[in-house]
């Protein structure tokens, strides 16, 4: 189900925690999987619940809570948008709007090439960076205007 490697990164944070509290590295355990496999499949799900000593829906009920989990396969780059009032109002709706012309999607689509899937976010933490937006879950992107759209969009593609 998941590599050797994988497994190995689970085990460290599974260490991380007392040996009757394992299902706490859950959320690494996520992480580990869709780094590896893109997504989150029922069955890789599945798997981990048994590898952490818990019931398959509580893992399910973390996945789908968090934004950054992905529950059906992505782009290579997963673009999210933040559109909480904060962005709203300093451009967000706006960059959200440029990026779904320009790749052809609305939010939870992914273009033709599998090259992006456009997501709309909730609060990063940086409304004072407006509008921002995350990069596969890791590189916050701060004060996009279109310019600054294009040339990720143009960055990502090479």
């Amino acid at each position: 189900m998941l590599s050797a490697e994988s497994l190995k990164k689970i085990d460290r944070e599974i260490a991380k925690y007392p040996p009757e509290h394992k299902q706490s590295a859950c959320m690494s355990a996520l992480r580990i999987a869709q780094d590896e496999n893109g997504w989150l499949a029922p069955e890789t799900m599945d798997f981990l619940a048994s590898y952490l000593g818990m019931p398959a829906m509580a893992v399910y009920e973390v996945a789908s809570f968090y934004a950054m989990y992905n529950l059906k396969p992505v782009g290579r780059h997963k673009l999210t948008v933040c559109t909480n009032l904060p962005c709203a109002l300093n451009g967000g709706v706006r960059a959200a709007e440029h990026l779904k012309h320009r790749l052809g999607v609305e939010f939870n689509e992914t273009t033709a090439d599998g090259q992006f899937t456009l997501k709309e976010g909730e609060c990063m933490g940086a409304c004072g960076d407006a509008p921002v937006m995350l990069v596969n879950n890791r590189r916050m992107c701060c004060k996009m205007s279109d310019d600054k759209l294009d040339q990720l969009i143009t960055e990502l593609k090479s």
